[in-house]
């Protein structure tokens, strides 16, 4: 057996796995629930590992289409949202040079 046939396998191993998928609505009301609870729990969990592994501030918030709210933070959500209002605000009013010169640790 010159391995012809396991060269066959391994070949076709090497194309299995998950296919695209188009991004668009799911038409399907429960194809598109059941995908909405496996995604939301597959982003739920990045933003955990996320947090985990860079040390990172993180705050997720998911309304469903039945306006049920789903959120993690690591910290504090409120507290994560406030200091992304902060830096917004900081963003649209530059801080005088004796605030830049002033050194922020967390």
């Amino acid at each position: 057996m010159e391995g012809g046939a396991s060269n066959e396998v391994a070949e076709s191993s090497k194309k299995i796995g998950r296919g695209k998928i188009e991004i668009k609505r799911i038409e399907n009301t429960t194809n598109r629930q059941v995908t909405f609870c496996k995604r939301r729990n597959g982003l739920l969990k990045k933003a955990y590992e996320l947090s985990v592994l860079c040390d990172a501030e993180v705050a997720l918030v998911i309304f469903s289409t039945r306006g049920r709210l789903y959120e993690y933070a690591n910290n504090s959500v409120r507290g994560t949202i406030e200091r992304y209002k902060k830096a917004c605000s900081d963003a649209v009013n530059p801080p005088t040079i004796t605030e830049a010169n002033t050194q922020v640790s967390f």
